[in-house]
């Protein structure tokens, strides 16, 4: 036998066929795996695979499961601060009213009156509409007494208000189920909403800073720029009506506050010549949150992006989109409001590889808002589950089959 013949044969010994086998690997991926002092925030870490994944065709998000624990309002969305101010205070001077602990309440608020806007900041967390009503008299009140303490206390002559004062409780905020509404009013004084005011305004442009991690930064957004906008207001001022009768404001599908107030939610106050101020918020309320959370993963984004509108020099100078490629991996709605946890297993979009991917090994996730703002899940965990599509090089084989009767 020639061994030479066979050393030099530039045939392959086992050819390639160019067949594969399209092979489906599943991986379920929790987000109490990561390393917790790397990664403290469940919404951006890395984490390896538990093997090399090669021949990677495609990648899609196959099951997950998320806490529906989210705060529609927060520190991060910046939405807790509601400004107003006095405009219209009650003069008992005017009503031959000679109370002290009045004549004392007018000067300081007169005094603060355009001056200086009142300053109130709610609770972070998710909010039913009667909640948030109670939560805006309360503070509404609060931040007067609060001022009106420290007036009397900072100014000697009105020292002797102290002894009279107890707290301010002239202010009531209430739902409205039919409109869905919410109805501000003053039992004596006129009030003004300057939802135009700069701090707002100072506010959004603050969301373009640094998240704390992530390395991500909030969009600029028109929609939601400060509280005002989630309970029905615009960017424009506010002025309190003053009612003429009780028909003004009266809600006539029933009662309001208590049994048998027959939608009459606010009376003036018992002195003379009082009457009440009110406000009706333009919009219905919106404290549902963000229907939707993305999905990040480092090289296998495949979802383009519209971004919120924003006036900078690019948009006003051209007319291309401010859209981002490839932002996301998924997007996922959120079904439900806190507190609870939600399942789903239907994603169309997937990551396709044309060539295959050679190994995917270590992921990086980010989960995230419309507007860049990281998903805060505290101490809730999460899981997905990944399905890899992998190709697997076939080697050709050849059978030949005989068959052999016998008698």
């Amino acid at each position: 036998m020639n061994l030479s013949n066979n050393l030099h044969n530039n045939r392959s010994l086992i050819p390639n066929a160019n067949t594969y086998i399209c092979q489906k690997k599943y991986v379920s991926i929790s987000s109490e795996d990561r390393d917790i002092v790397k990664y403290p925030s469940s919404s951006f870490f890395e984490i390896e695979l538990p093997q090399d994944y090669v021949n990677v065709q495609t990648v899609k998000l196959s099951q997950w499961s998320f806490p529906a624990n989210y705060n529609v309002f927060s520190k991060e969305n910046y939405n807790l601060i509601f400004l107003f101010r006095m405009t219209d205070v009650y003069n008992p001077s005017k009503n031959n009213v000679t109370d002290p602990l009045l004549v004392a309440i007018y000067q300081a608020l007169s005094i603060n009156n355009y001056a200086n806007d009142f300053l109130l900041q709610i609770e972070p967390g998710f909010y039913n509409p009667t909640q948030m009503a109670t939560e805006l008299t309360n503070k509404m009140n609060e931040s007067v007494t609060n001022y009106l303490v420290k007036f009397f206390t900072e100014n000697s002559e009105y020292n002797y208000a102290l002894t009279l004062f107890n707290e301010y409780t002239d202010f009531v905020v209430v739902y409205n189920s039919v409109q869905q509404k919410l109805f501000f009013g003053n039992r004596n004084s006129g009030f003004e909403f300057p939802n135009d005011s700069e701090f707002y305004q100072a506010a959004t442009v603050a969301a373009r800073t640094l998240c704390s991690y992530g390395n991500g930064k909030e969009i600029y957004s028109f929609a939601n720029w400060g509280l005002p906008s989630y309970i029905g207001f615009t960017r424009c001022s506010e002025n309190s009506t003053t009612a003429i009768n009780v028909n003004q404001y009266r809600f006539y599908y029933g009662n309001v506050l208590k049994p048998g107030d027959n939608g009459i939610w606010i009376t003036p106050s018992p002195y003379p010549g009082a009457k009440v101020h009110f406000i009706e918020a333009v919009y219905k309320i919106n404290f549902m949150g963000p229907a939707y959370i993305y999905l990040e993963l480092d090289g296998l984004n495949c979802i383009d992006e519209t971004t919120p509108y924003s006036l900078t020099k690019f948009t006003i100078e051209t007319n291309q989109t401010n859209g981002v490629v490839n932002s996301a991996f998924a997007k996922i709605a959120v079904p439900t409001t806190p507190i609870s946890q939600w399942f789903d297993d239907d994603h169309i979009p997937y990551k396709w590889f044309d060539p295959p991917a050679d190994r995917i090994r270590r992921l990086r996730f980010r989960i995230r808002y419309h507007n860049g703002i990281l998903v805060n899940f505290a101490s809730f965990d999460w899981s997905i589950m990944l399905e890899f599509t992998l190709l697997t090089n076939q080697i050709e084989r050849t059978s030949n089959i005989k068959m052999f009767c016998g008698k």
